[in-house]
């Protein structure tokens, strides 16, 4: 998460964070998110990484870090593998933004 998450407000996009942890370590990192950041992103269990596996974001048996976006279809639109995504956020951000206006 980063405080600057806002500047893809005015994007018309669920977000959500897509893990293979329990529920209950799901819980424990959005309250912690939300403390030290003041927000989050809903998670979404992901324990057989199907979800992450159809994104082309699986690792062998855990899912790399990074973002990518689906379409209203359900297509594949683009993926990301990047550890540093977060660290990189004004990268993030212009790649989510052309991907999303590529749409239109």
């Amino acid at each position: 998460m980063h405080e600057n998450l806002d500047e893809l407000k005015d994007l018309d996009v669920e977000m959500y964070i897509v893990s293979n942890d329990s529920p209950d370590e799901q819980l424990e990192l959005y309250n912690q998110l939300n403390e030290v950041f003041g927000q989050s992103l809903p998670f979404v269990s992901d324990p057989e990484l199907e979800l992450i596996d159809f994104m082309g974001m699986k690792n062998v048996d855990v899912a790399y870090r990074g973002y990518g976006m689906i379409d209203e279809d359900g297509k594949v639109i683009f993926n990301t593998k990047n550890d540093h995504w977060g660290e990189q956020f004004e990268h993030t951000v212009e790649k989510i933004k052309k991907e999303y206006n590529s749409l239109k």
